[in-house]
């Protein structure tokens, strides 16, 4: 027999060995819950580790005779776990449904989504900022190296050539600023405050550019309190770096809700006053 015919019948195998292999981590699908509970099945084998990344699932056929499902209720329960990034599915040869390594990003996509989707009000996101961004700088604070302090140095000397710069260099002052916020994050050495903080200040920019709005002054304020905060992580001062933290996002907040009260209030008396009254 040919060596290639020899490799393509191995490999035929051991496909099909290892489908024998997952085809008893599932059972029949209750008829109740059906596309629930079929989507339940495979989202659990993945998460505990039954399934792992680079797994191929059974053809449909097999999965659909296994769990007593249509093949159109599969292919949706499918298409759900494609989108929480736990499969991709792929087309040809050697395509199917893939197991994909889970990670912090199916976490981000989701909170990306509602805060873009602006499920998640102004209020809500201050709220969270503030206790969040606060636990993150005392963590920072703890773990700081002499090679973080000095980078985060560097980063308040740059901001600060922007601060000085005037309104045209607003936009850059922001994303310095946004750039230190995510290295105390880093800081921490802690994947899941990472990955949280990238994503809010990555899908927070609706709301900066619809309500920030700073003068020179307060420009310079933010600087000195993010400056402030530096220091106290440097010290190494928990608590302090905590409650720097907080009021820095506190105001920073206060900001953006005054300028959404106001932008309100402009709006409404722009409206004629029979539309107002209904009539």
């Amino acid at each position: 027999m040919a060596p290639e015919v020899e490799r393509s019948l191995s490999d035929s195998n051991d496909t099909q060995t290892r489908f024998e292999a997952i085809m008893p981590i599932f059972r029949e699908a209750q008829q109740n819950r059906i596309f629930q509970d079929v989507v339940e099945q495979i989202e659990n084998a993945i998460l505990d580790g039954k399934l792992k990344a680079g797994d191929r699932l059974p053809p449909e056929r097999e999965l659909k005779e296994t769990l007593k499902t249509s093949r159109s209720t599969l292919r949706e329960a499918l298409r759900v776990l494609e989108q929480k990034g736990l499969i991709e599915r792929r087309l040809g040869v050697g395509g199917g449904a893939i197991v994909k390594e889970v990670t912090t990003n199916q976490v981000s996509q989701s909170l990306g989504l509602l805060i873009r989707t602006r499920k998640v009000s102004l209020e809500d996101l201050a709220e969270f900022r503030e206790r969040f961004e606060g636990d993150i700088a005392a963590l920072a604070a703890s773990r700081a190296s002499v090679e973080d302090t000095a980078h985060l140095h560097t980063l308040i000397e740059k901001a600060r050539q922007f601060a000085e710069g005037g309104d045209d260099q607003f936009e850059n002052f922001l994303a310095v600023d946004k750039e230190i916020h995510l290295y105390f994050a880093r800081m921490t050495q802690n994947p899941i405050y990472i990955s949280i903080l990238m994503t809010v200040h990555q899908n927070i920019n609706q709301y900066f550019k619809k309500y920030l709005m700073m003068a020179s002054g307060e420009v310079k304020q933010n600087l000195a309190e993010l400056a402030n905060l530096v220091k106290a992580t440097e010290k190494g001062d928990q608590e302090e770096a905590r409650r720097l933290a907080q009021a820095h996002v506190r105001r920073f907040n206060a900001n953006m809700e005054r300028n959404r009260q106001q932008g309100a209030a402009a709006e409404k008396e722009d409206i004629p006053r029979g539309r107002q009254s209904g009539q």
